[in-house]
């Protein structure tokens, strides 16, 4: 999802210590943050944002276009179906070590309700100079701009680090998609990328992977079938490339199968599709003046 300065934000779990202190700096950003929940808190306020005991009695006192879930792990799957309840179709969700049979059930649940999800495990989205949802810095200057470039990150820190290089290259971002790390998401990296396939601001796209998984694979496909690559250009990281064989990777959907998941078999796929592949994110900035031009 990309979402717009217009659109409102509720955060459910506002309460919590991290939850009020995004609130802040996702209201510093621009983000519409129309209201908070957290059961058993109705009635009190956080950064002047009032807050109701569950996402349904918010949505009866406010139109809600989006939700971000600050709450614990085994809390997450009846809050996600709290926002359903409520008529929010644009979710995001943060928290990690959700039990994978909680996030295939309300995966499931917000596909039939045709609303669009992201994580859980991300750090948010953010549309640089409008607002940011999670728990990006939306508000650094120095990481977030204005621009054409939309990145895709299954990592909140490679894909902020990415970022810095695109802004000190002279460039900006169109928005940013963190997908999640975990092996089972709302949103896939193919995902991500067929939504700034059609956004008319995104001129390039850049994808941050890690080893495991095969939804670089998969987004390669996409670009290939629909020779994304010739509308716009693809810039991709790898990160953990150069890892030892059976090297155990730290993010829960680091797990490769066969040959499909390896450093090798996602940058081979990539490449394949037309993208260009970085060996380094510094590069990123001679790249894209380079597939731009």
């Amino acid at each position: 999802m990309i979402l717009r300065h217009d659109q409102t934000v509720l955060v459910q779990g506002i309460t919590g210590k991290q939850a009020s202190f995004w609130t802040e700096k996702m209201l510093a950003c621009g983000t519409r943050i129309v209201a908070g929940s957290s059961p058993g808190k109705g009635g009190n306020t956080v950064s002047g944002i009032p807050v109701y005991d569950s996402a349904v009695a918010a949505a009866a006192t406010h139109s809600i276009d989006c939700t971000v879930l600050f709450t614990p792990p085994m809390a997450t799957k009846l809050a996600v179906f709290d926002a359903l309840e409520a008529g929010i179709r644009n979710l995001v969700v943060l928290a990690e070590h959700v039990p994978v049979h909680d996030v295939m059930e309300f995966v499931a649940a917000a596909k039939a309700a045709r609303a669009n999800l992201v994580g859980p495990n991300t750090a948010g989205v953010v549309t640089p100079g409008e607002c940011a949802v999670g728990i990006m810095p939306g508000f650094a200057e120095n990481i977030f701009q204005p621009g054409s470039i939309g990145v895709i990150s299954r990592s909140g820190s490679l894909g902020t680090l990415i970022c810095l290089d695109i802004v000190r290259a002279g460039f900006g971002e169109s928005a940013f998609l963190g997908i999640g790390g975990d092996p089972v998401l709302g949103t896939s990296t193919a995902d991500a990328l067929r939504i700034f396939d059609g956004d008319e601001r995104t001129k390039a796209v850049v994808i941050v992977g890690e080893l495991g998984g095969t939804m670089e694979e998969e987004a390669a496909e996409y670009a290939a079938q629909t020779k994304m690559s010739s509308r716009k250009p693809i810039v991709a990281f790898i990160a953990g490339r150069n890892a030892p064989p059976g090297r155990r990777m730290g993010h829960a959907g680091a797990i490769v199968i066969g040959s499909r998941g390896s450093g090798e078999s996602k940058v081979q796929a990539l490449r394949d599709a037309g993208t260009t592949v970085l060996d380094s994110p510094s590069d990123i900035g001679s790249v894209l003046r380079n597939v731009l031009s």
